[in-house]
């Protein structure tokens, strides 16, 4: 690190891809290249989706090592990704198979199971996370009395598995652990009674860690394959990459905002110091999830650009840009889907699941990919609407402005829609925020950043954002929203 500035490498694992960046830090200077990026591909095998979470760890090492030799050796790398899914090891350390994907099957019907011993309304108490089937907490009811289960004596979170190959250190980073449902968002510490009334064990958790916390050091085999000088520290960052995102909003100091980080999901709510534990949030299905320096993350999940990304599969179709041209001259708000419904959750046919819904409530039915595409894009801008206009009233907390970031601040048409679904201006940008805000967590760690308010006022001063005023009354919203809660 030389004076006043830092290089660092994020390693940023999405639901479909993972990526290592390197970002460089300085006085006025916040630099991120892209040094790898490698495929996220699932695979099933005998009836159940797996993560190839080994594969994913070669991409990394393959990451860090071109990061090296384009930028120099790091002086930290940090890691994040999605939350929820893990890895168990036995006693020796070992990997017991592949984690089990978010989206298997094996979790249906299970939280009746789990509500029956803590009903939901004293889990939302205690925990404040929002219902999602996937829910580690279901997981891991979902394999009680399994072979590999029995077995297991310790259980990482992915981003911190991929952290403890690196550096044979394990831990449980504390943003991704609020995700569990077996957390107390207050204390910021476990929830012993909800696990032991779920009948699950806390041992198998490493200890709890916070980011900018130290996670150990390369080890000499990762040194050596990656070609890098040791020593290279890890520290931990916001593991879930949406606290790492959330931690990159560029939002002015005081701004009353609302954020949605897009990509795979929508995560749209606020940032709060303390956590809404309401019957009324619960039924709202509102999440409060930990961010950086002990915040709150309070947010809704809403499917996101999945449906789009699983509508261009079906159609074999991996360029968005032509179907983003054809779906803005298509009238707006003509069918709307709930986009935040379970049944768009799985894989497969998913224009003939948008089609189906939009057929059950009445709608006319999309009869070209261009038309879906509105519908989806109408749907998603409609469900922003929804989950920033109730977290503000449920948090009592004004909103002025709503800043999106993430993979999502690119499609002008979203932002645009969403701007005027809100009747608020939209602030789009960075889309690279979960491996920024990696980068800037690990630089005010190594004290080249004082403090939150330093981090984005430096993301201000040098990440490009593009405003969207909002148009129109809303009053056609108003009438599609109508549409869907029938």
């Amino acid at each position: 690190m030389t004076a006043g500035h830092g290089t660092f490498a994020a390693v940023d694992l999405g639901a479909s891809n993972g990526r290592v960046m390197a970002g460089r830090v300085g006085p006025g200077t916040l630099e991120l290249r892209e040094a790898h990026r490698f495929p996220n591909r699932p695979v099933t095998v005998g009836g159940t989706l797996y993560w190839d979470v080994l594969a994913l760890h070669r991409g990394v090492l393959d990451g860090l090592r071109l990061a090296g030799a384009a930028a120099g050796k790091p002086d930290s790398v940090g890691i994040d990704g999605w939350a929820v899914d893990y890895g168990l090891l036995d006693a020796d350390g070992r990997l017991l198979g592949n984690p089990v994907h978010y989206r298997d099957s094996r979790t249906d019907g299970v939280a009746e199971q789990v509500w029956a011993r803590v009903p939901p309304a004293e889990l939302y108490a205690a925990t404040g996370i929002q219902y999602a089937p996937f829910n580690t907490l279901y997981q891991l009811a979902a394999a009680r009395g399994t072979a590999q289960l029995a077995a297991a004596r310790r259980l990482l979170l992915v981003p911190d598995l991929i952290a403890y190959w690196l550096t044979g250190e394990q831990g449980t980073e504390l943003t991704n652990a609020s995700t569990t449902q077996l957390l107390d968002p207050r204390t910021g510490r476990w929830a012993p009674q909800v696990a032991a009334a779920a009948g699950v064990d806390l041992g198998l958790f490493a200890p709890l860690r916070s980011p900018g916390d130290p996670a150990g050091q390369l080890l000499p085999e990762v040194l050596a394959q990656t070609g890098l000088d040791g020593p290279v520290p890890v520290t931990a960052v916001g593991s879930h990459d949406t606290a790492s995102a959330v931690a990159a909003v560029p939002a002015a100091r005081g701004a009353r905002f609302a954020y949605i980080c897009t990509g795979t999901w929508s995560l749209a709510g606020l940032e709060l110091d303390a956590p809404v534990l309401t019957e009324a949030s619960r039924a709202a299905n509102f999440t409060n999830e930990l961010g950086l320096d002990g915040t709150v993350r309070y947010l809704r999940n809403v499917m996101g650009l999945w449906l789009l990304q699983e509508c261009m599969r079906a159609w074999d179709v991996t360029d968005p840009v032509p179907l983003l041209r054809e779906a803005e001259r298509v009238p707006g708000l003509r069918s709307v889907v709930d986009a935040a419904d379970p049944g768009f959750l799985a894989p497969g046919g998913m224009p003939d699941r948008v089609a189906a819904a939009c057929r059950a409530t009445g709608q006319p039915v999309p009869a070209t990919r261009a038309e879906t595409t509105r519908c989806v894009l109408d749907s998603l801008a409609l469900a922003h609407r929804a989950a920033v206009r109730e977290a503000a009233a449920l948090a009592d907390h004004p909103v002025d402005v709503v800043h999106i970031v993430g993979g999502g601040a690119r499609n002008g048409l979203l932002c645009r829609l969403t701007a005027d679904a809100c009747g608020l201006p939209v602030l789009a940008g960075p889309a690279e925020a979960a491996a920024l805000g990696n980068v800037l967590v690990q630089a005010r760690a190594r004290g080249l950043l004082p403090d939150r308010a330093a981090v984005r006022a430096l993301l201000a001063a040098t990440q490009p954002v593009v405003r969207y005023e909002p148009a129109g009354d809303g009053a056609a919203w108003d009438a599609a929203a109508r549409r869907i809660a029938r």
